[in-house]
């Protein structure tokens, strides 16, 4: 069955984001893909929101990396996004498959948005169609 699948992504930390983006893409060949960027981590929900409500999509990907630094910034904007996040599948009824990751280090970023074994876009894809096959 061709689903529609919404991708909401930040165009921040591009090299990381658009890697699970494209990954994510490739899983889902063959169904519906709505692909919406936006400037950072923070108005990914709003993205989300009109995926859903707009667009009626079966379920939405959301695809950022935020960087941890000295400051309490990262945290409270991971920690909105991921409230957000949480409500909108919640209000929807539609799943929301949260990959919003925060990270310390270029290595950490490399290997969940760039590498083989680990790899959040495959994941999120692959969990996605797990979801929209159940009854």
């Amino acid at each position: 069955m061709k689903h529609r699948i919404g991708i909401a992504a930040s165009r921040y930390n591009a090299a990381y984001v658009d890697a699970m983006v494209a990954t994510a893409q490739k899983v889902l060949e063959g169904h519906s893909l709505l692909v919406r960027r936006v400037p950072g981590a923070f108005e990914i929900p709003l993205a989300v929101q009109r995926l859903l409500a707009k667009e009626k999509a079966d379920a939405v990907l959301a695809f950022g990396v935020i960087w941890k630094g000295q400051t309490e910034h990262a945290d409270l904007i991971a920690r909105s996004v991921t409230d957000a996040l949480l409500r909108l599948s919640l209000q929807f009824d539609r799943p929301v498959l949260h990959e919003v990751l925060t990270v310390q280090t270029e290595a950490q970023a490399r290997a969940r948005c760039l590498g083989t074994k680990l790899n959040r876009g495959r994941e999120a894809a692959e969990a996605v169609l797990g979801l929209l096959s159940e009854p």
